[in-house]
């Protein structure tokens, strides 16, 4: 079997340059804290508050970096529920339709009508990763996990892309039910049909 590494994603956004500059002033630019697993992706020194609809307050999310062309906001259905944020599984940049709210920062507010969202489960491969692994991209598999709460994870999405370095990553939801940690492997034991 097939191992691959795990990354377990707290809640985070994302966001453009034009909200960046409304939340921290004109021609901000982040500021790194440290990289993430995918090349050119960084966690920054910047964090936002962001409020519910019903105007409960998530305080403190971290903004990972570079900017994007839409902002959006990635929470665990945890957070969904506790908050009251509207959060429907979504793949990364896919935000039509999602869940609005408010983000908050040390100069100004934006009000996003969406771009709220529970990450899909998803890995990323390389070109030659996926070639190694038999996937394609947007191609759905499962994954088994060992240890004490051992199981099988239905429904992750392979992408595929030439700047991607293998990593599978969940959010804490998925990390606490299986007991996984970041730096973890799992197993890839099965493949579906490709996504259209």
């Amino acid at each position: 079997m097939k191992k691959v590494p795990v990354g377990i994603s707290g809640r985070h956004l994302h966001v453009t340059q034009e909200h960046l500059e409304i939340l921290f002033g004109k021609d901000y630019k982040l500021n790194v804290l440290k990289d993430l697993s995918q090349p050119g992706q960084y966690a920054a020194v910047e964090k936002v508050d962001v409020v519910s609809p019903e105007g409960k307050l998530l305080a403190g999310v971290r903004i990972l970096g570079p900017v994007r062309p839409a902002s959006q906001v990635e929470i665990s259905k945890s957070d969904a529920i506790r908050f009251k944020f509207v959060a429907p599984v979504r793949s990364s940049g896919d935000v039509k339709g999602s869940g609005p709210a408010t983000l908050i920062g040390p100069k100004g507010q934006v009000e996003i009508s969406e771009g709220v969202i529970i990450a899909d489960r998803h890995i990323h491969f390389s070109l030659d990763e996926a070639k190694e692994y038999g996937v394609a991209d947007r191609q759905i598999v499962s994954l088994r996990v060992g240890g004490i709460k051992a199981g099988i994870l239905d429904n992750v999405l392979c992408r595929v892309h030439a700047n991607f370095r293998l990593d599978c990553h969940l959010d804490t939801d998925d990390g606490s039910a299986f007991m996984l940690n970041t730096g973890d492997e799992v197993e890839l034991v099965k493949s579906y049909t490709i996504n259209a």
